[in-house]
């Protein structure tokens, strides 16, 4: 599995960062990477969660 990190710059300042791969991986920082490590970290919890709960189907694995 290859995912990638797309990140931008909200208009108020702060800076949004997202795995669109993995849905509802959604972050917010202070800075780009303070965001992209968030999401990072969001992505392993939801990615483990699957497995835990089994819920990789075959095509993603």
């Amino acid at each position: 599995m290859n995912f990638h990190i797309e990140y931008e710059r909200e208009t108020d300042g702060r800076w949004l960062a997202e795995v669109p791969e993995i849905p509802g991986v959604l972050t917010y920082g202070t800075t780009a990477n303070e965001a992209m490590a968030k999401a990072e970290v969001l992505a392993l919890r939801v990615l483990g969660e699957r497995i835990e709960f089994r819920e990789i189907i075959a095509n993603e694995e």
